[in-house]
C-alpha cells in the first residue's frame, strides 16, 4: 500500500476523517463516533499500516485519540487550533470534511509548525488532578470572599481583619451576636468552603500517590529553597520532559515569562511578559519568587540588585525566570541544588540601617489647631 495520510477533525459526538495518498488524491473520507470503539473501528475499516501519520488539532479528547492511535501503533500529530484556523484556504465556508480535508493536506505538505506536546498518560493523570485542585482551591476562596461581601455590605465588622480559613473560624464569625441576621446565608458559604476544602485534601492524596513515578524528579525539584509540593509536581505535570526544549530560554518562553518585544527598521522596543502558555505555572514561580526578598534566601543578592534598578515587581519576574532555568537545569541534569553553583557567597555581616531624617509628627496642640 502506498503512503498514505490521515486528517481528523475531532467532536465531541463525532470524528469526521479524510485520508490521501502521497500525491494528494482524497482515497477515502467518512465519519466515526468520537471514542475508543469509533476510532479503532476506521483504522481497521481503511487497513491503516503501523507507522501512519495521523493529524488532528488541539482540544479536550486529542489525549483520547492519541491514546488510541498510539495503541494501534499509529504516529498522531497534535496541532495546535489556532494555526488551523490561520491557514484555512477557505475560513469564510467552513464545514466539518473541508476541515478535516485542511489538517490532512497541511500534514501530507508539511506546512503545520505549531505541533502540539502530548505527554504520556502519567504526565495527564497528574494534569487532571491538579486541575482538580486549582478548581477547588479556586471554589474555597470563593466562599471566604462572598462571606466577607455580606458583611461589608451590612457594614459589620468592616474594621476588623478576618481569617475564615478554618471550621473554627467559620463557626466564631456565626455566633457573634453582629452576625445573628446573617447567619443562615454564612452558614450556606461555610459548608461549600468545608467541602472545597474536604475534596482538596482528597485530590492532594490521590496527587500523592499520583507522583509514585517521579518521586526521584520530585526529590531534585524540591531541594530548591521554597519549592513545595504541589509547585513541583505542577512543573512536572507542565514540562513532561525536559528535553523537548533546545535551552532554558525556551523554556521561559513557554512559560510565558519572556519579555515581548518589537524589533522593526529602527525601532526596538522590549514590553511586559508574554504572559504565553501555563498561566498556573506562572503564577506559582511568581508567587515562590517574591521569598527571595527575604535575606536568607540565596536568590536575595539577585532579587536586590533588579529591585533597585527596575523596582520589586521586575524582581520578581526576574526571579520567576531564574527559578525555572535552576529547576530545568537540576531536572536535566538529575541533580539536586547546589547553592555553590550560585555567583553568590555567604556574607556573614550585620547591616543596620540609620535614618538621620524623618517625618516630623504633628503635636497634638497643632492638630487642633488645623
Amino acid at each position: 500500500m502506498s503512503e498514505l495520510y490521515i486528517g481528523l477533525d475531532v467532536h465531541r459526538k463525532k470524528t469526521v476523517y479524510v485520508i490521501q495518498s502521497a500525491d494528494g488524491d482524497v482515497m477515502a473520507e467518512g465519519k466515526t463516533p468520537t471514542h475508543r470503539e469509533g476510532i479503532e473501528q476506521m483504522v481497521l475499516k481503511h487497513e491503516l499500516e503501523p507507522g501512519t501519520q495521523v493529524c488532528l488539532e488541539s482540544g479536550v479528547q486529542a489525549g483520547m485519540v492519541c491514546d488510541v492511535l498510539e495503541a494501534l501503533e499509529l504516529v498522531p500529530v497534535v496541532v495546535d487550533a489556532a494555526e488551523v484556523r490561520k491557514k484555512a484556504r477557505r475560513r469564510g465556508q467552513k464545514t466539518d470534511r473541508r476541515d478535516a480535508f485542511e489538517i490532512c493536506d497541511g500534514l501530507r505538505r508539511a506546512i503545520w509548525t505549531s505541533i502540539v506536546y502530548m505527554p504520556p498518560p502519567p504526565i495527564r493523570k497528574l494534569r487532571r488532578i491538579l486541575s482538580r485542585r486549582r478548581h477547588f482551591v479556586r471554589l474555597g476562596t470563593q466562599q471566604i470572599n462572598a462571606a466577607k461581601f455580606l458583611l461589608r455590605a451590612e457594614g459589620i465588622l468592616t474594621e476588623e481583619s478576618i481569617s475564615l480559613t478554618t471550621q473554627t473560624a467559620w463557626s466564631k464569625l456565626m455566633a457573634r451576636s453582629e452576625t445573628e441576621a446573617l447567619s443562615s446565608h454564612l452558614n450556606l458559604h461555610a459548608q461549600a468552603w468545608a467541602l472545597a476544602v474536604t475534596h482538596t485534601r482528597l485530590l492532594e492524596d490521590e496527587l500523592l500517590v499520583a507522583l509514585d513515578p517521579f518521586a526521584e524528579i520530585m526529590g531534585w525539584l524540591t531541594s530548591m529553597p521554597g519549592i513545595g509540593l504541589v509547585t513541583a509536581a505542577s512543573f512536572i505535570a507542565v514540562i513532561g520532559d525536559p528535553r523537548r526544549f533546545a535551552d532554558s530560554n525556551h523554556l521561559v518562553s513557554y512559560l510565558g515569562l519572556a519579555p515581548s518585544m518589537y524589533d522593526t527598521g529602527d525601532t526596538q522596543r522590549h514590553g511586559h511578559i508574554t504572559k504565553a502558555g501555563p498561566s498556573h505555572m506562572r503564577a506559582l514561580l511568581c508567587e515562590i519568587a517574591q521569598q527571595a526578598s527575604r535575606p536568607r534566601h540565596p536568590l536575595h543578592p539577585y532579587f536586590v540588585r533588579v529591585a533597585a534598578k527596575s523596582g520589586y515587581k521586575k524582581a520578581a519576574i526576574a526571579i520567576a525566570q531564574r527559578l525555572a532555568r535552576i529547576m530545568y537545569r537540576m531536572w536535566l541534569n538529575r541533580e539536586h541544588f547546589d547553592v555553590s553553583k550560585l555567583n553568590i557567597e555567604r556574607d556573614g555581616k550585620i547591616k543596620t540601617k540609620i535614618s538621620h531624617w524623618k517625618i516630623r509628627q504633628p503635636t497634638k496642640m497643632m492638630a487642633t489647631a488645623h
